[in-house]
């Protein structure tokens, strides 16, 4: 499938078909090994990012602008409730085809890619855990993305710690009243749905609730917008509630079960961002292949040049071996099997690590020009850095894996 380098900033190679041109050295092609459907929307979704989302990239980032219309568009390719049943709007798709769907979307703007992520996240945990009241209320003006979500659990004082969150919720007859912040937050302020996780018991994992609060309700407010190295086209804003009265109505779960909802969501968060951190290596080994090919010193081609083949053939390789490990974790929580947790962590540790490392070398492939913000390459060095960080730390997700290997 042609995927337009738009990349390369607005007027100077807009919408050059790289890929027409040379084809995807089959090494690297990430349609290898999907079944027919697979590669069918994984298309729809390259061609969505190449003409919808790569020319904008660019804007986006510096105008900090939230592309809600462009998100619509891809809600109309059903990407806006991917692993949601169909019986509220969402298009019914396995983990593997929701990775393969954000890897593809995240070689147009990795950054607009990882908010969707995590609206999808959102839906799911009301699909999941919600009644069928609450399913049906929330579940098909968000799968449209004609209302858009953000998950709150982060707060100033309790990042990796998430079981000592101080958020709280009192109950008072049938409304809980919510007191605290939330920090980092997605979408903050843009958004419509929030979904909280706040104590309603004692300290630790178990005093925590998860509720859906909606964007109007008395009480709840944002602070200012954060200026972020990336991730610019979608706001981050603090959540801050203040005697905000939200009905038990609203509620997913029974009280205490809060933290384990916002765990299991996680586990596919994890795989959904280390999919859009796949994209953007993805596109920086196309970028670094085509400078590498074009651009000449000493006399030749940077392509003739044994040191940066070596480097490019590392590139790809670690390339394959995370997104192999990305869909490994995948089918894993897909069937539900007891380690996908533990493999969601491995792949979301090694996919970010190595997928930064990747994006980083290619901007160190164009030199000069590749710390131009007329190149797209330092665009996707600066939007994938934060999967490092969020959605669990890559420490974090150390600490998981090892607790699994030393547990007896």
């Amino acid at each position: 499938s042609a995927m337009a380098m738009a990349w390369r900033a607005a007027p100077r190679a807009a919408a050059r078909l790289l890929l027409g041109r040379r084809g995807i050295a089959s090494c690297i092609d990430p349609s290898t090994g999907l079944t027919e459907d697979q590669k069918e929307f994984q298309k729809v979704a390259l061609d969505f990012a190449a003409k919808e989302m790569a020319p904008y990239m660019a804007e986006w980032d510096e105008k900090e602008i939230f592309p809600v219309e462009t998100m619509r568009k891809a809600a109309q390719l059903g990407f806006g409730g991917i692993y949601v049943k169909p019986d509220v709007g969402g298009s019914g798709l396995s983990r593997l085809d929701t990775s393969i769907i954000f890897e593809a979307l995240s070689t147009g703007c990795t950054s607009t890619t990882a908010y969707m992520s995590i609206h999808n996240m959102c839906v799911w945990m009301i699909d999941t855990f919600g009644n069928e009241e609450q399913r049906r209320r929330f579940c098909p003006s968000l799968c449209s993305m004609e209302k858009f979500a953000s998950y709150c659990l982060t707060e100033p004082g309790s990042g990796s710690d998430a079981a000592s969150l101080l958020t709280s919720a009192q109950r008072k007859g049938d409304t809980y009243v919510l007191n605290g912040s939330k920090a980092f937050i997605s979408g903050g302020g843009d958004t419509d749905v929030y979904v909280v996780m706040c104590r309603t018991g004692g300290p630790g994992p178990k005093g925590i609730s998860c509720l859906v609060l909606e964007k109007g309700m008395p009480g709840l407010s944002f602070g200012k917008k954060e200026k972020k190295v990336g991730w610019n086209s979608q706001p981050t804003r603090a959540v801050i509630f203040e005697d905000c009265v939200v009905p038990v109505g609203n509620r997913l779960g029974a009280e205490g079960q809060g933290f384990n909802i916002a765990m299991q969501g996680l586990n596919g968060g994890r795989i959904n961002i280390a999919s859009c951190s796949l994209g953007a290596a993805h596109a920086s080994v196309l970028l670094a292949q085509e400078h590498l090919t074009v651009r000449k010193q000493f006399g030749e081609p940077l392509a003739n040049n044994q040191y940066l083949q070596f480097r490019l053939a590392e590139m790809a390789t670690r390339l394959v071996a995370a997104r192999l490990m990305v869909r490994n974790a995948a089918r894993a929580l897909q069937d539900g099997r007891e380690d996908a947790a533990v493999l969601c962590s491995m792949a979301k540790l090694f996919a970010t690590d190595e997928c930064f490392g990747i994006c980083n070398q290619a901007l160190q492939m164009h030199g000069g020009y590749g710390y131009l913000k007329d190149y797209a390459v330092q665009q996707f060095v600066r939007d994938i850095r934060v999967h490092q960080i969020l959605e669990g730390t890559n420490e974090v997700m150390r600490m998981i894996v090892a607790r699994n290997l030393l547990q007896g």
